[in-house]
Formats: structure tokens, C-alpha cells, sequence
């Protein structure tokens, strides 16, 4: 698990994320026309996580900036994300940048105040959510997807989500009897979805090969921070961005599944351009992140034990 220290808060990680981005890029901060902040890490209700960052753009001048933090969960980094899709779509937009950031701080305290999450019933809501999203979607597999990537609040739950995508897949696929990639799959001819929710071996077993060749990749930032909230699913598609050339990528579709408590859920997909070229934004995009798991290796390691008392 990542963590923070006790000098840092979602203001400063967000300043920090922000700074680099501009920096990185040679962006102006005038070039800036709407800013969305996804989080659910609220210091202070009145002042946002956006307002801080304004303070980068003073010297620029630059205070027509459109947008305010948006909290649902861990669903708040997909809303900002399609809201600022949607200004860019519309007639409002000014031909500026939207910048979008999602960050937060989780808070694992020692003992219960009060009453405690249902963790068995959220992960009914996550799964129940996800089926409901991909009935809605017509016409799709997973074959349609060279990677599929999911909210991950802990990695398990990414392969149990596949496993029962494939397992829809097969429940209304024609000629499943003769399909080898369902092997394991045949006893769920007549399985019913609330049946599937905490079922572990045979899914497990029979998605493997698919989790290896489609989601596994999307794990590595997860797998060595935990549950990043409403980056989380951002964190993913990261990773797999990181572990990929341009040309390894090019053309592919990327399935994604967001999901925030309460409850909140898209199923979307990204198409990545056909444009690998040395110099294109696909290759520019793979370049800035190809030291992403040096990064991470980076970090300092500290026991269990002294993070508790501190």
C-alpha cells in the first residue's frame, strides 16, 4: 500500500500533479479553460480542491476557468472526465484545454466508531452494477477489447469481474457448446446473476488465461499502491499505457468499467489512434509514462508497524 506522509493533503498532491503537467507538456497556464477536480478527500467544504489550484494560475492572469470539484465516491474522476468531454463538445467551449485531476487520500483508521461498511453487500452493488452496464451495451464481447480495465478497489475483484463478462459472454453466445474458451463454463448454462456473486473457483479458473491477456497489465499501479479511489480506474489505464509501445497499442480498443459507492457506474470504451508514429501524441503519451514502474520502485519502504503509529 502507498501512503503519503503527514506533510502532505489532497491540495498539495493535486498542486503537485497539476505543476508537472504543465511543465512536462510547455503548456501556459492561459491555455487553460475549464478545470474539474475529482475527489471524495474533503478538508474543507466551502474552499475546493480547484479553488487551491487556481492560486498556479495567478501569474498567468488566468481566472476564467470553468468547472468545480465533483464528489460521488469513487465515481468523481470519471464524472469530471466526461464533464469536461462534454464542454469540449458543446457550444460553450473557447477552443482552451480542459484539465481534469482525480486524486485522494484514503483513511484506514484502527477500530469502528461506529457501524461499519457492508463489504459483501458493496461488492454485490460493484458486480450487480457492472452487469447491469455491460446488458446495456449491445452487440459487444470481449473480444472486442485488446484490454479491459476496471475500478479496483483490491485486484481479486478486477478477475471476478471479468470472469463474469466472459461468463455473459457465454450465457448468450449461440454456439457456446463449441466454443473452447469457455471450457470450465458449461455447468452455468442456467446460472442466475445473484447466484454468481461469491462463486470463486470455477470463474477464477476459467478466466485466467483471459485476466493474463487482458487486464493483468492495467494492475501493476494497484497492485503496488491499493485503492486509489476516484484515480483508480485512471491509475489503470496508466499502466497499461506504460507497459506498451505505441505500435503494440495502436488501433486497440480499451474496455472500461468506473464504479463509485452509493451508488454510481459507466461502462465506456477508448479508442486509441492508428497514429504510432515517433513524435505523435500516442508516442508522446507511452514516453511520459514509461518510467512509471521505476517510480514506483522508487519509493520508500516502510513497515506496517510504523506506519500504524505515526
Amino acid at each position: 500500500m502507498g501512503f503519503c506522509t503527514d506533510r502532505e493533503d489532497i491540495n498539495s498532491l493535486c498542486l503537485t500533479v497539476v505543476q508537472n503537467l504543465m511543465e512536462r507538456n510547455n503548456l501556459s497556464y492561459d491555455c487553460i479553460g475549464r478545470l474539474e477536480v475529482g475527489t471524495e478527500t474533503i478538508i474543507d467544504k466551502s474552499k475546493s480542491v480547484k479553488t487551491n489550484l487556481m492560486q498556479l494560475f495567478e501569474e498567468s492572469g488566468n481566472t476564467d476557468i470553468e468547472g468545480i470539484d465533483t464528489t460521488n465516491a469513487c465515481y468523481g474522476g470519471t464524472a469530471t472526465v466526461f464533464n469536461a468531454v462534454n464542454w469540449i463538445e458543446s457550444s460553450s467551449w473557447d477552443v482552451r484545454y480542459a484539465l481534469v485531476v482525480a486524486g485522494d487520500i484514503a483513511i484506514y483508521a484502527t477500530g469502528n466508531a461506529r457501524p461499519t461498511v457492508d463489504g459483501k453487500l458493496s461488492i454485490q452493488c460493484y458486480i450487480r452494477a457492472q452487469w447491469q452496464k455491460e446488458g446495456n451495451v449491445k452487440d459487444f464481447t470481449l473480444n472486442d477489447f485488446g484490454f479491459m480495465i476496471f475500478h479496483s478497489p483490491y485486484c481479486k475483484l478486477v478477475q471476478k469481474s471479468l470472469a463474469r463478462m466472459m461468463l455473459n459472454d457465454f450465457l448468450n453466445d449461440q454456439n457456446r457448446d463449441k466454443n473452447t474458451i469457455y471450457s470450465g463454463l458449461e455447468a452455468f448454462g442456467d446460472v442466475k446473476l445473484e447466484d454468481t456473486y461469491f462463486d470463486k473457483k470455477a470463474f477464477m479458473k476459467a478466466s485466467s488465461e483471459l485476466v493474463n491477456q487482458k487486464t493483468k497489465a492495467s494492475l501493476l499501479v494497484s497492485n503496488q499502491n491499493g485503492n486509489m479511489y476516484t484515480s483508480s480506474v485512471y491509475g489503470s489505464l496508466a499502466s497499461v499505457l506504460a507497459q506498451y509501445s505505441p505500435q503494440q497499442l495502436a488501433g486497440k480498443r480499451i474496455g472500461v468499467f468506473s464504479y463509485g459507492s452509493g451508488l454510481a457506474a459507466t461502462l465506456y470504451s477508448l479508442k486509441v489512434t492508428q497514429d504510432a508514429t515517433p513524435g505523435s501524441v500516442l508516442d508522446k503519451m507511452t514516453a511520459s509514462l514509461c518510467d512509471l514502474k521505476s517510480r514506483l520502485d522508487s519509493r520508500n519502504c516502510v513497515a506496517p508497524d510504523v506506519f500504524a503509529e505515526n
